[in-house]
């Protein structure tokens, strides 16, 4: 059905046109428009006029635009301009042609192993990037997923980003309504008193992972009420349960991601990002593709037309909420005051100085057993994406040292620490070392040289390369023996990532031309056929009885199948 709706047709700031609704959000509306000035297609998101009058939001909306804009990413979508024509607060933005992961969910259900990590990985690398530019999305979920016509993954909608300033220190405490929505909220979010930093972007990360591997949210509900008490009270139970083939190790990441406790997660996009892609090395080809069970698919309840707007229903909805009184932590009641007790005779004082001295010696005890516990332990500073030199520093100010090794890494530059261990925040021994793994940049290995070796061979010699063996495609040669490789795909020295596929040729050699003289027409036609080679004909044949007397190219010469032999005739 379409909706009627004021800005179709708009021009906003004298620059965008307003073409067609794409999203109806929570808090705003997504249309298709083209910037006037550049001829490009772009997309316009447009706060709600009930909060665009509300200067609190719109002085949000503004600042979380500027921020977002200095954030240059390849899977996060740009924001390419902001500004404000009447009542109308908006933001231009790069246009993803594509498909969101929840059309994607909603259209198969559970995905393999392999497709959730495809999605889940530069989804990761693009909170990454934001954590390190000290931004939290606080948003995520498979709505804010764009899956582009071409396989591009990018990130959307950081309409509720926070900054973290140095002066925040990392944490910000929330008060007054909560934004967001209620599927993916972390349980730090929910309560009021509770710190909150770039941790809420990895618990939503690994709902969006549950849900990829089983098609449907852990924590559901009648009412946004249920869902945010489930959140706070119940852990997410592993994907298996649902997926059999998904397997310990991505249960290990779930149930990590998900943690109620923020300190029992990793620090950040990047160390969960890191602890995937370990998990991911150990599963085997076979694990990664095994197909979800039919339990998981959907049920399709609607017709294929066309829709013209897409709405969300109220669970998966970016909202304003009022928490319910009754999900937090309850106040201590009054309590009546206690009875007036009747008058004791009086006791000694000695049990009272006796117990204040031992009052006294336990603290000093206790500060004494404090101060050696300083001396001698410490908690791991976080030293995620900096360099070895910064990263020595960084320890050396908590009076650890590290041992560091490499590691080769798709998302991570060349030279930055990808994970330590312990992790970041762990306790740890001032005489134990910091394990820290710096990234060596993404792997490359060179697709080998193969021309002129058998199919086998070649085969072997890019397994023995860390390579793939491709589709395998025949051609004649009139150089390389039959069953020998002529080239390949990726060429020779190309540099490529470890498992890419290389499709082979492989020569369909070359075959001797039969001797077809003294022959027939229609015989000798037949015999260079049946080799494979194709029939011209040449000089006189008048009664259509005479013989070959002649053939080009010479009988017995090797030539590829398909050439053209030219055979004479005999007048008579």
């Amino acid at each position: 059905m379409t909706l009627d709706d004021p800005l179709i047709g708009a021009l906003l700031d004298g620059r965008y046109r307003v073409e067609q609704r794409i999203a109806v959000g929570g808090m705003s509306t997504v249309y298709r428009g083209t910037d006037t000035r550049l001829d490009r297609v772009v997309a316009l998101k447009v706060m709600h006029p009930s909060l665009a009058g509300d200067p609190g939001f719109t002085e949000r909306f503004i600042r979380e635009a500027k921020a977002v804009a200095r954030l240059a990413h390849p899977n996060v979508v740009n924001v390419l301009d902001q500004g404000a024509d009447g009542r109308a607060v908006f933001m231009a933005m790069e246009f993803v042609p594509g498909r969101t992961l929840r059309e994607v969910l909603r259209d198969r259900g559970a995905l393999s192993v392999r497709a959730a990590l495809d999605i889940l990985e530069p989804v990761l690398a693009a909170l990454g990037a934001a954590h390190r530019a000290g931004l939290v999305h606080r948003d995520v979920k498979p709505e804010n997923v764009l899956i582009t016509d071409g396989g591009m993954v990018k990130v959307a909608d950081f309409g509720l980003v926070r900054v973290l300033s140095a002066a925040d220190t990392g944490v910000t405490t929330s008060t007054g309504p909560l934004l967001g929505t209620v599927s993916y909220l972390a349980p730090e979010q929910i309560s009021r008193d509770a710190a909150t930093d770039q941790r809420v972007d990895v618990y939503a990360a690994g709902i969006l992972l549950y849900e990829m591997l089983t098609g449907a949210k852990p924590h559901t509900g009648e009412n946004p009420a249920q869902v945010m008490y489930r959140h706070l009270h119940e852990d997410v139970p592993p994907p298996s349960a649902t997926a059999p083939a998904v397997g310990p190790e991505l249960d290990a990441i779930v149930a990590a991601a998900t943690a109620r406790d923020p300190q029992a997660r990793p620090w950040d996009a990047v160390e969960l990002l890191a602890a995937l892609q370990r998990a991911r090395r150990s599963l085997t080809p076979d694990r990664l593709d095994a197909e979800p069970p039919a339990s998981t698919r959907p049920t399709p309840q609607y017709g294929t037309g066309e829709v013209t707007a897409v709405v969300e229903r109220p669970l998966d909805r970016t909202s304003v909420l009022d928490i319910p009184p009754d999900l937090l932590p309850p106040t201590r009641p009054v309590q009546d005051p206690p009875p007036p007790r009747r008058a004791r005779r009086p006791r000694s004082r000695k049990p009272l100085i006796w117990g204040s001295v031992v009052a006294v010696l336990l603290l000093l005890i206790g500060g004494a057993t404090y101060a050696l516990s300083s001396a001698v332990y410490t908690t791991v500073p976080s030293v995620l994406g900096q360099t070895q030199a910064q990263a020595v520093t960084t320890l050396d100010k908590h009076g650890l040292r590290g041992a560091f090794s490499q590691q080769f890494s798709e998302s991570v530059p060349a030279g930055q620490a990808i994970s330590s261990d312990p992790g970041v925040g762990a306790r740890i021994r001032k005489s134990d070392p910091v394990r820290v793994v710096l990234s060596r940049g993404p792997e490359r290995v060179g697709v080998p040289a193969l021309a002129g070796r058998t199919l086998d061979d070649a085969r072997k010699a890019l397994t023995d390369a860390r390579l793939t063996p491709g589709s395998t495609s025949e051609d004649f040669s009139d150089t390389v023996p039959k069953g020998s490789v002529i080239s390949t795909s990726p060429a020779p020295g190309t540099p490529v990532s470890p498992t890419t596929a290389v499709a082979l040729v492989v020569s369909k050699g070359m075959t001797p031309v039969p001797d077809v003289v003294g022959l027939g027409k229609d015989e000798a036609a037949k015999a260079l056929t049946d080799a494979g080679f194709k029939v011209q004909t040449g000089g006189l044949n008048l009664f259509g009885t005479g013989k070959v007397v002649g053939q080009a190219p010479a009988a017995g010469q090797p030539r590829p199948q398909g050439t053209v032999v030219t055979i004479t005739f005999s007048l008579f």
